[in-house]
């Protein structure tokens, strides 16, 4: 049974709402209100329009229909639990009785209209409730026993007949049936059986190949020479006497020569971090949304052969005055998702991403120069701002100035899979901390992988040597926190932020060891580590590189974080730190599969290998580059 049906604008403007009262048990007011916000929030302003057309939101459940002419959302409440068939005809048909009788208001009368929808809402919902129940066939009802054969049966047809006597049964003979078996061999004794089995021994032994005249036995001289062969000497080996002069674990004079080398680093860091430049190409942007069907073919052609054809090349001139359709749109939706995926957007999202377009333009009124091109380009483009468009704001300056108020450090985790870069980009992101003044301690928490300390300890060095301790007061930007290898991190992360909170360190930067999603100890050992430090801020750090992969990292990661927690509300995952970035050119599709999946914004992004290229997402630079 439906709780609540409610008609608003994709704006979130109610125009219509009924509450269901053949359920005494039914929610307040207040929840089906946040069930819906949460739809319009997660679902259509984010253009996440699946194709189920479904939502849930704690015990409650949500189906929905589309009107993309008059821009209107029909929207179904009702307990998960129940299983409703009828939905889908009853909101085709509520749709349409809702448009015959107020289809005529603009768009502008429309909010200030008052709905009166009471009687046709009734009449829908019965005649759909009437025609599910048809459909269901009622059970088949169980047969009495005076209607079985088994009462039917009496005694006189139990009685065997025995008026045919059988035939005789033919006997047959068991040694004529039988084989002609073979006389039993004679008994042998243990030793013959040891003799035999010795000699068969010896038989194997022997070397049944015979040597010919020619071949000789190696000699002496040349058996000593092969025994005695001089291991191979590679040019800059080095041996155990080059171990002290490549020592780099220590501290030494000549490091501090590191300032002069990278001085200009110093300064360029302070403030916001500089928002990511990506190359766009407008020419082919404004040649893609132009709707002059004058244009000259060769034009035409010549950009194909120059540009392949670009994204929505293959619907250009399809013109009309009519309302867009599912089949109309088909060619269209099957080309953006080849050119996603192309662009190295995981598979499942770019699926998801055309039927959120499709969703959006079905039904929707087309002028008479109005472009399939332009409609399905101007989707595409606002679903995507959207989807990278963070929900939250993270500003880590801002949240470290009041937590310093507050007399507690600062805490970061990152996590993420192996390789990714986790320990770079923390040090880019110390050295962009301490450029605006903030010290750090570095919590060395990958007590696993070999040289992750002294990876750290190096980082270290280098960023003290560009801001020496003699500029902040004789104090040292840079900690780092270790404990060595093969200890628990999490108790190491917890000593390293009581060491902070104790000497008024600003800012912890706890460094993980990387671990694959399906890895369950590992991924246990996480979840306690975060569980029992409770930090600010959990970034997952992933590759730019990789495309259907992200989406399992993300996922798993977050359910197992979720999964090992024994906290009601556990702490998942808050942002994401984007990493090389400057390796895939125009395939900037990782952006999206991380920020769909997650719903959370990507904090940095790593665009080369120094401390200063640490970059701000920035959203218009990454959806042009998308549309090329």
């Amino acid at each position: 049974m439906l709780d609540f049906v409610v008609v608003f604008t994709k704006g979130g403007v109610v125009l219509w709402n009924s509450k269901s009262n053949g359920s005494t048990s039914t929610p307040s007011e207040s929840t089906f209100s946040s069930c819906i916000n949460g739809l319009i929030r997660g679902v259509i302003l984010e253009e996440r329009n699946t194709e189920a057309k479904y939502y849930e939101e704690d015990h409650l459940a949500v189906q929905f229909k589309l009107d993309n002419e008059l821009d209107l959302v029909y929207a179904a409440v009702f307990q998960k639990v129940i299983k409703l068939t009828y939905l889908d005809t009853f909101l085709a048909d509520m749709q349409l009785a809702f448009r015959e009788k107020f289809g005529g208001i603009s768009a502008a009368g429309r909010l200030s209209e008052s709905y009166d929808f009471d009687r046709e809402f009734k009449r829908v919902l019965s005649a759909a409730e009437e025609a599910s129940a048809k459909q269901v066939k009622a059970p088949k009802a169980m047969r009495s026993y005076n209607e079985s054969q088994k009462s039917k049966k009496t005694v006189a047809s139990m009685i065997q007949d025995d008026g045919k006597k059988s035939a005789p049964e033919k006997r047959v003979n068991i040694q004529e049936t039988q084989p002609q078996q073979q006389a039993p061999l004679s008994p042998r004794s243990k030793e013959e059986i040891i003799a035999e089995n010795r000699r068969k021994l010896r038989e194997k032994l022997t070397p049944t190949k015979k040597t010919s005249p020619g071949d000789t036995k190696p000699s002496k001289s040349s058996a000593s020479e092969k025994a005695g062969k001089k291991p191979r000497v590679w040019d800059l080996g080095g041996n155990s006497k080059d171990a002290v002069l490549l020592d780099r674990s220590k501290d030494a004079p000549e490091d501090v020569q590191y300032q002069s080398i990278n001085s200009d680093l110093v300064g360029t860091m302070q403030g916001v971090i500089p928002d990511l430049d990506v190359e766009s190409e407008d020419d082919e942007a404004n040649g893609t949304d132009s709707t002059d069907e004058e244009e000259s073919e060769e034009l035409v052609q010549s950009r194909k052969n120059k540009r392949g054809g670009g994204l929505l090349s293959y619907f250009k001139g399809i013109v009309g005055a009519k309302t867009m359709s599912l089949a109309e749109l088909q060619p269209a939706l099957e080309k953006m998702r080849d050119h996603l995926i192309s662009k190295n957007v995981a598979a499942e999202i770019a699926a998801k991403l055309c039927d959120s377009v499709a969703s959006s333009l079905e039904g929707k009124q087309m002028g008479t120069f109005d472009s399939v091109a332009g409609q399905v380009k101007e989707a595409l483009t606002q679903s995507l701002v959207r989807i990278l468009s963070p929900k939250r704001r993270i500003d880590i300056i801002r949240d470290a100035l009041e937590s310093k108020r507050n007399g507690r450090p600062y805490t970061i985790i990152f996590c993420g899979v192996n390789g990714v870069g986790k320990s770079t980009n923390l040090a880019k992101i110390c050295f962009w901390l301490i450029e605006n003044d903030f010290n750090v301690l570095i919590a060395a928490c990958d007590t696993f992988r070999a040289g992750a300390v002294e990876q750290l300890r190096t980082h270290t060095r280098h960023l003290n040597a560009l801001h020496p301790a003699t500029k902040h007061n004789g104090r040292t930007m840079v900690q780092l926190y270790e404990k060595g290898y093969g200890k628990d991190a999490a108790g190491i992360a917890m000593e390293a932020i009581k060491f902070a909170h104790d000497t008024k360190v600003d800012v912890v930067l706890v460094d993980t060891a990387g671990r694959m999603q399906d890895n369950e100890p590992l991924m246990r050992s996480l979840s306690k580590l975060i569980k029992v430090n409770n930090p600010d801020l959990v970034l997952f750090v992933g590759e730019a590189l990789v495309g259907n992969e992200a989406v399992d990292q993300l996922v798993k990661f977050n359910q197992s974080l979720a999964d090992y927690s024994s906290n009601e509300n556990p702490h998942i995952i808050d942002g994401i730190v984007l990493t090389k970035f400057d390796t895939i050119d125009d395939k900037v599709g990782a952006a999206i599969s991380m920020t769909y999946i997650t719903g959370q914004p990507i904090v940095f992004v790593g665009t080369g290998q120094t401390y200063a290229d640490l970059k701000a997402i920035n959203v218009t630079a990454v959806v042009n580059s998308l549309m090329k």
